[in-house]
């Protein structure tokens, strides 16, 4: 293969560094310059004579006397080629008392069949993977995160996540793509899914020249790891499909290609394993484009939100939790994240039996279960179906979902489930034909005496003076049976572009009569940094 040709991955190292940061001018000719390309590394007055006129593709200047090289190769096969070639250079360099080459990089490929990116760190004595979040990247990393990798002398770093700006150019590219190669605007969520479950447990997959055969190979991928599950058949909902004209198949081909370019390029696997609702994240920006979010009722919760809900009801890995109309899990993968923090040891068994949910929307619950197989566990209880068909108790001490009009005939037959949810985080969705308050009582029926519910409802439940819809009758009839723990009027605009009404958190203690007059309220035009810090109060 020709050494020009390897020319072809310069402009996406170039671009992948640039976007994570790094200043790509020379620091030959501009002193906060960070990369040397080619032969620019040999007017370095430390490197010329360690690299003895060789010329690696890229040399990245992390520290006055840290650095990193990168090597390219043409073709996915001579990934491991491109590794080695890095590496030599870097031990060249290693000889030196004064500077040293810690991460080598290799580039294998072209912008028809993706490019391959694999990092590796000298810990002193041997070369590792980098990792973030304990999976291996497949894109570069950001200069505070090698600075932290040396600082540490460990490869794997730890509670990272894709910073919201370089996930938001990210994302509205995405959608670009997908718009280019004629994938309809409410089928790009589900491409979203497909392409991520085809990276799962393999990031180096086949990228066909013909569609129809690339399409198959993704298609035959998600059907694989969805029935390892259980779960295949959710594959229908997420599986990708050819554009009628034939006319279009190349350009789907490309845009197919180019997202999955996009996703790796910014270590997507790690990320999606933090405790972020990326795909969360990936839907609401697609929705937006569709203008669907408002027709289908579908407001995603940000994902600050899901964090404070869990934070507010302290989650243990104790705790049972629900939500009765998940979306794509974000409260849920909140409550793993949380667990997973406190309890590592109990997150396997967390993650396995301890997490229900519910969504009527087959694709969402698509995009959820891809969520929970990326963190590692697609046995998850999150189902498919109208929420109030369907409640959560222990029969026969085992948890499980039954119809509700089976549980009320083993309910009259004097055999009682038994109530175990113990935590639930809710956003019921709004302007829907249920009203908002029926959600809650749904789930406040399934939990056990003293659990704790975290609900986001609209401003009208909570503060309306007419009884138009029973809001009013419902706060009366609430404070009978639960005690109306906390009242948090959250932001305006939490939920713009798709929403504009104004919300409440509000925090309920199940089966415990409210007994006095005190509830906690706080105002406050933003939950971003919580806790609540403005304008506490208290309200009899």
């Amino acid at each position: 293969m020709s050494k020009n040709s390897e020319f072809r991955a310069y402009p996406f190292i170039s671009k992948s560094l640039e976007d994570f940061g790094w200043d790509i001018r020379s620091p030959i000719k501009h002193p906060s310059g960070q990369v040397f390309t080619q032969n620019e590394a040999l007017h370095d007055t430390r490197l010329k004579p360690l690299l003895n006129r060789q010329k690696p593709e890229n040399i990245v200047k992390v520290t006055d006397d840290v650095f990193w090289v990168i090597e390219a190769k043409a073709e996915h096969g001579e990934l491991n080629k491109a590794i080695d070639e890095a590496k030599h250079y870097a031990a060249e360099i290693n000889k030196s008392r004064e500077v040293k080459c810690l991460f080598t990089t290799g580039v294998a490929g072209h912008e028809n069949t993706t490019f391959l990116v694999e990092t590796h760190f000298f810990d002193g004595r041997y070369w590792k993977r980098v990792q973030i979040n304990s999976v291996d990247t497949t894109g570069f990393i950001d200069k505070h995160q090698a600075l932290e990798i040396i600082k540490l002398n460990d490869p794997n770093l730890k509670n990272q996540e894709i910073p919201e700006e370089l996930f938001l150019e990210k994302a509205n590219r995405i959608n670009q793509i997908l718009h280019e190669g004629a994938i309809n605007k409410r089928n790009r969520a589900r491409v979203m899914a497909s392409l991520l479950l085809a990276l799962v447990e393999d990031d180096y997959m086949r990228i066909s020249n013909d569609p129809t055969t690339l399409i198959e190979d993704i298609n035959s991928r998600v059907r694989a790891l969805l029935d390892k599950y259980g779960k295949v058949n959710f594959a229908q909902e997420i599986a990708i499909n050819l554009p009628t004209s034939r006319d279009n198949h190349r350009k789907n081909r490309k845009a197919l290609v180019e997202s999955l370019q996009e996703l790796r390029s910014i270590n997507i696997k790690s990320a999606v394993n933090s405790g972020t609702d990326l795909l969360g994240q990936f839907y609401e920006i697609f929705l937006k484009y569709a203008n669907d979010a408002k027709e289908i009722g579908i407001v995603l919760t940000p994902r600050h939100i899901t964090r404070f809900g869990v934070e507010t009801l302290n989650v243990t890995d104790r705790d049972y939790i629900l939500d009765p109309t998940c979306g794509t899990g974000g409260f849920l993968v909140a409550a793993l994240d949380q667990v997973k923090k406190s309890s590592p040891k109990s997150f396997d068994r967390f993650k396995k039996s301890h997490i229900f949910g519910v969504e009527q929307d087959a694709e969402v619950v698509a995009l959820a279960l891809v969520n929970m197989i990326f963190r590692g566990d697609g046995n998850s209880h999150i189902y498919e179906g109208n929420t109030f068909d369907n409640v959560f108790y222990k029969v026969d001490k085992q948890p499980e979902k039954i119809k509700y009009k089976d549980y009320e005939k083993m309910f009259n037959e004097n055999r009682r489930p038994e109530r175990f949810i113990t935590r639930t985080l809710m956003n019921p969705p709004f302007a829907v034909q249920e009203q908002e308050y029926r959600f809650v009582d749904h789930a406040l029926n399934q939990m056990i005496d003293g659990g704790l519910l975290f609900a986001v409802l609209p401003t009208s439940t909570m503060s309306s003076t007419a009884n138009g819809r029973g809001e009013v009758t419902w706060r009366q009839n609430l404070i009978k049976r639960h005690t109306l723990k906390a009242v948090i009027k959250l932001s305006d605009d939490l939920f713009m572009p798709n929403a504009h009404k104004g919300t409440y958190a509000v925090v309920i203690e199940a089966w415990k009569p409210h007994n006095d007059s005190k509830v906690f309220w706080a105002i406050t035009n933003q939950v971003g940094g919580f806790p609540i810090s403005e304008n506490v109060t208290s309200r009899n």
